[in-house]
C-alpha cells in the first residue's frame, strides 16, 4: 500500500470511528431519557440520582467528538468530509443537550415525589416514550444515512407537539380546579417541556441528515403543532 492511500484509509477509519461515537453517544441519551421516565413513574430517588450523575459521561464523549473533528479538520478534509464534519459538531450538541434534559427531568423527579402521586404522569410517560422513538429512529437513520427515515422523523415532531400540548391543557386544567397540585404539576409541566424540546433536537439531527446528502438544499415544509403558548385556559 503506499503513502497516499494509506492516509486515505487512515482517514477514513477515523471519520469511521467518529460516527461509531456519536451512536454510542445517542444510545446513551436515549438510555437516560428511558431512565429518567422510569424514576418518575416509580418515584425511585436514588435511581434519579444515578441518572443526574451518568450525564457526565455524556458531556465527556461530546468532548472526544469535538476533539476528533478538530484532528480531522487539521488534515485538511475534502469539501464533501467537511459536511460530515460539520454535521458530525451538530449532531452531538444536540445529543448533550438531550442528555441534560433527561438529567433534568430526573431532577424535578426528586421534587414530584415530595407531593402525593398524579395521575398525569401516565400523559407524561406516553409523551416520553414518543420522544425515545424520536431519538432512537433518528440516530438510526444518522447511522446509515437514510433521509427518508430522517424526514420521517421530522414529519412526525408534529404528533409530539400534539401530545404534549394536550398534556399542557390539561395540567393547566387540574391547576386550576386544585390550587394544591399548583406545584408538582409545574414541576410535570416543565418535564413536558423537556421531552417536547428533545423532540426539537431529534429534529434538529434529522435535518443534519438531509444536510449531508443535499447541503443547503432547502427542506420541505413542515408542520409544528406545539400550541402551549396560545392555549386559552
Amino acid at each position: 500500500m503506499n503513502e497516499h492511500n494509506h492516509i486515505v484509509r487512515s482517514y477514513d477509519q477515523e471519520q469511521a470511528a467518529l460516527l461509531d461515537e456519536l451512536i454510542r453517544m445517542g444510545q446513551m441519551a436515549a438510555s437516560q431519557l428511558e431512565a429518567a421516565l422510569e424514576v418518575v413513574d416509580r418515584r425511585d430517588a436514588s435511581a434519579a440520582e444515578r441518572v443526574i450523575a451518568n450525564d457526565d459521561a455524556i458531556d465527556a464523549l461530546e468532548q472526544q467528538v469535538n476533539h476528533d473533528v478538530i484532528h480531522l479538520i487539521r488534515r485538511g478534509p475534502l469539501a464533501s468530509d467537511l459536511r460530515t464534519i460539520l454535521a458530525a459538531l451538530r449532531v452531538a450538541s444536540d445529543i448533550e443537550r438531550i442528555g441534560d434534559y433527561a438529567a433534568n427531568i430526573a431532577k424535578r423527579s426528586l421534587a414530584l415525589n415530595m407531593a402525593p402521586p398524579l395521575p398525569h404522569t401516565r400523559g407524561l410517560g406516553a409523551l416520553g416514550k414518543m420522544a425515545v422513538q424520536q431519538l432512537r429512529d433518528v440516530m438510526a437513520a444518522y447511522r446509515d444515512r437514510d433521509v427518508e427515515a430522517a424526514v420521517r422523523v421530522r414529519d412526525r415532531d408534529a404528533e409530539l407537539d400534539t401530545l404534549y400540548t394536550g398534556l399542557f391543557r390539561e395540567l393547566l386544567t387540574y391547576m386550576m380546579e386544585d390550587p394544591r397540585a399548583i406545584t408538582p404539576c409545574t414541576h410535570l409541566l416543565f418535564m413536558a417541556k423537556n421531552l417536547e424540546r428533545i423532540g426539537d433536537h431529534a429534529t434538529n439531527i434529522a435535518e443534519n441528515i438531509w444536510f449531508l446528502q443535499h447541503g443547503e438544499s432547502p427542506l420541505p415544509e413542515r408542520e409544528k403543532r406545539d400550541e402551549s403558548n396560545t392555549v386559552a385556559p
